[in-house]
């Protein structure tokens, strides 16, 4: 009996632990366990995690467009030697205009292929190979998103696409920096490069931008979101109160109809019987005629109305000869016969004249000029 009791509590005392130890487990923060420790990277794969390579051998194949050929054809030899690292052929056809890859024997990584494929992908959508070939590393993925159909008119389209490059590039450069993803936009594709949480936002805007939000609003909320990251306290917090919540506005307004019917007022009695044709003959004293006498009032307001009708065409006709106002002629004004000579001024002009030296210079003057030429050369020797 004795032993019995010893034994019976520390059964009991390991449950009790054993579920404290559960509660803490559950009350431990989830965002403490989904946060990526700083300056972690994982590790690279190597010939050492598959020594004995594929199976079987895997090949992708792209179409690329006529413009892209000559491009294509020069940078080949780079995108060769960049594949060939990995043990990946690549071969490119300029007469179907394709390219196509496939894995080796030596192939040891299996999702090199992938990351081929998308390499070709990227070439054929007008991505320089300086910006391609960071697809071959781990850390960076690629995302080509199609905006042709989201927009059915061609002119909102194109307005649109050109709003998300923004003014000389500078929205599409800012999308760049926050995002830290290469960002192409050709045709009806935009095509972007960069880390996996990066493309999130990529694809985020562009979306937004073909569906009319401006992308400033989705690079505001990046800044915010950005400048919150760097504040540890807040990683575990919710941040929807420091982002900006914008409201959708219709300015748009709506078309107003032409013709406005104003409503009358409202009345309990019915509105008052309309006179009949019968009723208004009376009133006039028509319906005492006879039938000859109505037709010869007919005639008459005929002929009325005929005679104004011919009276208003004439007076349009006549409109053609009226001849129309002239301005009034101003008569030009008589010059004046009587004009004042000034004797004293055209004098001192004339002695003015007088004084000044006019022409070739005289026959003393000369000579003496000559003299005063030697003199000055006598003096220097």
């Amino acid at each position: 009996m004795a032993t019995s009791k010893a034994d019976g509590p520390p059964p009991a005392a390991g449950k009790s632990g054993f579920r404290n130890q559960k509660q803490k487990q559950e009350n431990r923060d989830e965002s403490e366990l989904l946060t990526v420790p700083d300056g972690w990277k994982e590790p690279a794969f190597s010939k050492e995690d598959n020594p004995r390579g594929l199976l079987e051998e895997s090949s992708f194949a792209s179409l690329f467009p006529k413009y892209r050929e000559a491009y294509l054809k020069e940078c080949w030899p780079l995108v060769q030697k960049a594949l060939n690292e990995h043990h990946v052929n690549a071969t490119l056809d300029l007469i179907e205009g394709s390219m196509t890859v496939c894995t080796t024997k030596k192939t040891f990584d299996p999702y090199i292929i992938i990351r081929a494929r998308d390499l070709i992908k990227l070439l054929a959508r007008s991505v320089s190979f300086e910006q391609a070939v960071r697809i071959l590393q781990d850390d960076i993925a690629c995302d080509i998103i199609k905006i042709g159909s989201l927009v059915r008119n061609k002119e909102r389209f194109v307005k649109r696409r050109q709003r998300l490059i923004g003014p000389k590039g500078s929205t599409l450069k800012a999308l760049e920096l926050l995002t830290n993803c290469y960002i192409m936009v050709q045709g009806n594709t935009v095509s972007a490069i960069g880390p996996f949480s990066g493309l999130k936002e990529v694809r985020k805007v562009v979306l937004d931008t073909m569906k009319n939000i401006h992308p400033i609003y989705n690079i505001k909320t990046l800044m915010i979101k950005r400048e919150l990251a760097k504040d540890s306290e807040l990683r575990s917090q919710s941040w929807e109160r420091f982002l900006p919540q914008f409201k959708h506005k219709n300015v748009n307004k709506r078309k107003e109809p032409k013709k406005k019917t104003v409503k009358k007022e409202y009345t309990p009695f019915p509105p008052p019987q309309p006179e009949s044709q019968i009723d208004k003959e009376l009133a006039s004293g028509e319906y005492f005629l006879k039938a000859s006498q109505k037709k010869r009032q007919k005639m008459e307001a005929i002929k009325a109305k005929q005679a104004e009708a011919l009276t208003k065409r004439q007076e349009e006709r006549n409109k053609a000869f009226i001849p129309p106002k002239e301005k009034p002629v101003l008569k030009p004004k008589e010059a004046s016969t009587e004009t004042k000579i000034d004797v004293a001024a055209i004098k001192e002009k004339v002695k003015k004249a007088k004084n000044k030296k006019l022409g070739a210079l005289t026959a003393e003057e000369v000579k003496l000029k000559m003299e005063v030429d030697e003199k000055k050369k006598k003096k220097k020797k």
